[in-house]
């Protein structure tokens, strides 16, 4: 589609502060939209770079450093491919399923303004007007996944509440919730669904954090009886307000489509320079990419990685997107180069060949495999019960996504 976008002007919400003001606006400069800092937001004494070295505080207008549409750290917050779909079923109708249709603006302007981080889009330089639906339940929500998967337009009660989940990462169905004081994604089963796919990420989340992985914290329940994720948001502060985010392809300065070029090891070296805190940061960040092997998570891609972003420094947000993926031989690799030399096997040894890259030696890179194996297979049983994950589901899993013997060529095989 080719219609014009209306204009869309940056909102933040910056640090200790709970109501947004407005940054900045979004212009069409060819094929690409640039961004101009507002007179206003300059003069703020607590103004802060959207992001650094993408965004730098400036009266000029600032063209993407990247290939991609707009500057990084503007793409992190536009729906994902899910929500992509939402907006098409609203602004298309039944069978719209090309997500590159619409301007970027059009999607910015459409998905919800309880997106995850900090930024929020609207029409108005002057006037922030939440787009904030009724709540809708599980089972309701759960029936309008389904219906956008198969193309049915919704009714507009739930087309805009499930506009809620219309800005957090993946491609999965899903929404954002509110629980009391907890918000919450949840994702729910698809109907492409070739295994209780629901089921393995709660065991894999759970599991990485009683090996003591920094996950968000989540809960399994049902609707329309089928399971439904609960994950509690990072992003939003006790205290109000929210806390600005970046992703690691962004952080690694890369569009959208160079997403294959995205290396731990690039990341690793981001972490000493510009990072609170680099050297757990590296163990934790080494641990992750132990734990993705150990789980099957082959779907570690940049933009299932992110951090805080303060105006000045980086800090890695909690693991989110820690999912089992379908597998049904032995060799496997991970989306992200895990050694300087290229090295993304999704095996054992050559990680811990490649330790140093993360500040660690191979006895210390052997010590955290050693522990996280060993976390997998004393809560294993304990976790599948939670999960209520039958016989046939543990055994679909385990040695297949979780503990794979290819894992551990050269290493030791488990018991």
């Amino acid at each position: 589609m080719t219609s014009e976008s209306p204009a869309a002007y940056v909102w933040i919400w910056l640090p200790g502060i709970t109501a947004p003001v407005v940054a900045g606006r979004l212009d069409r400069i060819g094929s690409v939209l640039g961004f101009t800092y507002g007179r206003s937001y300059l003069a703020r004494p607590d103004a802060i770079p959207l992001y650094l070295p993408e965004l730098p505080l400036g009266d000029s207008q600032i063209s993407p450093l990247t290939a991609g549409e707009a500057a990084g750290c503007i793409t992190d917050a536009a729906p994902d491919a899910w929500g992509r779909r939402v907006i098409l079923n609203r602004e298309v109708g039944k069978g719209a399923e090309d997500t590159a249709e619409l301007d970027l603006r059009i999607y910015l302007l459409h998905s919800g303004s309880n997106r995850i981080g900090a930024l929020d889009f609207q029409s108005s330089a002057s006037d922030h007007i939440p787009r904030s639906t009724d709540n809708a339940s599980l089972t309701e929500l759960m029936g309008s996944a389904e219906k956008v998967e198969k193309g049915v337009p919704l009714s507009e009660a739930l087309d805009q509440a499930l506009l809620h989940g219309s800005s957090v990462g993946g491609a999965r169905p899903k929404a954002l919730l509110t629980d009391g004081s907890r918000q919450l994604i949840a994702k729910f089963s698809s109907s492409t669904d070739q295994y209780p796919l629901v089921k393995g990420e709660f065991v894999a989340m759970t599991l990485a954090q009683r090996a003591g992985l920094d996950v968000a914290p989540v809960q399994l329940t049902q609707a329309h009886g089928k399971d439904v994720l609960l994950i509690d948001r990072f992003d939003r502060p006790a205290e109000g307000g929210r806390r600005a985010m970046v992703s690691a392809l962004t952080i690694l300065g890369l569009a959208e489509h160079e997403g294959r070029y995205a290396s731990y090891a690039d990341l690793a070296h981001i972490v000493r320079a510009r990072f609170t805190n680099p050297k757990p940061t590296l163990r934790e960040v080494f641990s992750r990419i132990i734990f993705n092997i150990l789980t099957g998570n082959t779907d570690d891609h940049a933009r299932n990685h992110a951090a805080f972003w303060d105006g000045a420094q980086l800090t890695l947000t909690p693991a989110y997107d820690v999912c089992p993926q379908g597998r049904s031989g032995g060799e496997a690799k991970q989306m992200m180069n895990i050694g300087e030399d290229g090295y993304r096997d999704s095996q054992l040894v050559g990680c811990a060949e490649r330790a140093t890259t993360y500040g660690l030696t191979p006895g210390e890179a052997r010590e955290i495999i050693d522990h996280l194996v060993d976390a997998i297979h004393s809560n294993w049983d304990d976790v599948c019960d939670q999960a209520r994950l039958a016989a046939v589901g543990k055994a679909f899993f385990w040695k297949r996504q979780f503990l794979n013997p290819y894992a551990f060529y050269g290493y030791r095989i488990p018991a």
